[in-house]
């Protein structure tokens, strides 16, 4: 079933990108600065290693010029040309204040956003390179960036701070702000599975789904955060998936299944799974009621779930069901998702072993497709054909 592309790296492979030209091309960095360019049949087209030799931390394809491959690595992102990867056609030093550890391309390939270890986002502008925004307001690590489609003056930051927020590119402050952890603490929800340490929702990965309004955050805590963006870039709720044992690495919503909420999820459980969020109360409320629209008040949360708890002791569990059903406006939203999400579980489990440090949902050659990079210097494919 899974096949295996190796050859392409000496060191462990720490991005993937896909290319959404005719070629459908891939490229993925590894530690030392090395960049290898990959067919659809897995097959090595291109290999260079960047000068600086410091880590290849994330690549991406321009959707608006195939032929432009951006590379982070150190402080520096360099612009390759897939189809003659000889060297770098340009550099743009400094990009990042220090070391980069995401990149994020608008639409229309106009901005270039930079995630760095200072927790600022910087937005290059393209073609040149010039930055025209530097984004501050994360106390740690800027882990993650994306732009939101549709919409290419909005973007989503995330980091190691436990926040997520979303910026809009004609202002240097957020046009909103989650901490993760004080939506965890107002939940109260510090059950943990078996084995599971208790870890802080740090932020390593966020996705913006295709259909641009809702997020997925992949947290040290093993869950998968869900965050729906309103009409006028409002926040208006979240929840989240319990989606591993030990810390949620990646999270990657998927643009060509059935629908635009298949999410892929990997983690430091070595598991990879693929999770149909369609119905999540956070994605369609209807097929819940009683999600609540983020951001709650602590005081009367807390109120409520005492009293909820008072009633649920109370009442019988065939009434408590009907509840439910019905659904209460001040419900938390941890407690709709958490019956939803463990009913459905993920639609596809794969055991990969190992650490995943990145996760490439592409079409190769035809078949729905997974590319997975973890600790070593090979890549493994899986389809996602068992659907």
């Amino acid at each position: 079933m899974a096949g295996q592309w190796s050859e392409g790296h000496s060191t462990s492979i720490l991005c993937v990108g896909a290319s959404s030209g005719p070629e459908g091309l891939l490229a993925s960095g590894s530690e030392g600065g090395e960049v290898t360019l990959w067919s659809q049949e897995g097959t090595i087209i291109g290999r260079l290693t960047l000068p600086g030799g410091e880590d290849s931390t994330s690549v991406v394809f321009s959707h608006a010029a195939p032929g432009q491959l951006y590379v982070s690595h150190g402080d520096a992102v360099s612009v390759l040309d897939p189809r003659n990867l000889k060297g770098p056609v340009e550099e743009f030093q400094g990009a990042g204040e220090e070391e980069i550890n995401a990149l994020s391309l608008n639409e229309t390939g106009s901005a270039l956003a930079v995630a760095d270890d200072s927790g600022a986002v910087r937005v290059l502008e393209l073609p040149g390179g010039k930055v025209c925004r530097t984004l501050r307001r994360h106390t740690n690590i800027c882990s993650s960036v994306a732009f939101r489609p549709h919409r290419p003056n909005n973007l989503i930051s995330a980091g190691l701070d436990m926040q997520v927020m979303l910026w809009g590119l004609q202002k240097t402050r957020p046009l909103w702000t989650v901490n993760l952890q004080d939506v965890a603490e107002e939940e109260g929800d510090d059950q943990q599975r078996p084995g599971q340490l208790f870890n802080p929702p740090l932020v390593h990965c966020v996705s913006v789904a295709s259909c641009g309004n809702i997020l997925g955050c992949a947290a040290e805590d093993g869950r998968v955060h869900v965050i729906r963006i309103g009409s006028g870039s409002k926040l208006e709720q979240q929840g989240a998936v319990k989606a591993h044992s030990q810390g949620a690495s990646q999270a990657h919503f998927v643009s060509f299944l059935s629908h635009p909420h298949w999410l892929l999820t990997g983690g430091n459980d070595g598991l990879v799974a693929l999770w149909d969020l369609s119905k999540h109360p956070v994605v369609t409320p209807e097929a819940k009621a009683g999600v609540t629209a983020a951001p709650r008040r602590k005081s009367k949360s807390k109120a409520k779930r005492k009293e909820q708890s008072q009633n649920k002791a109370k009442s019988p569990p065939k009434v408590e069901a009907e509840k439910e059903e019905e659904g209460e406006e001040e419900e938390e939203a941890a407690c709709a998702e958490e019956v939803t999400e463990e009913k459905s579980g993920p639609k596809l489990r794969i055991s990969h072993g190992d650490k995943v440090n990145w996760l490439c949902p592409v079409v190769l050659k035809g078949e729905p497709s997974v590319v997975v990079a973890d600790q070593s210097a090979s890549l493994t494919v899986y389809p996602l054909s068992p659907l």
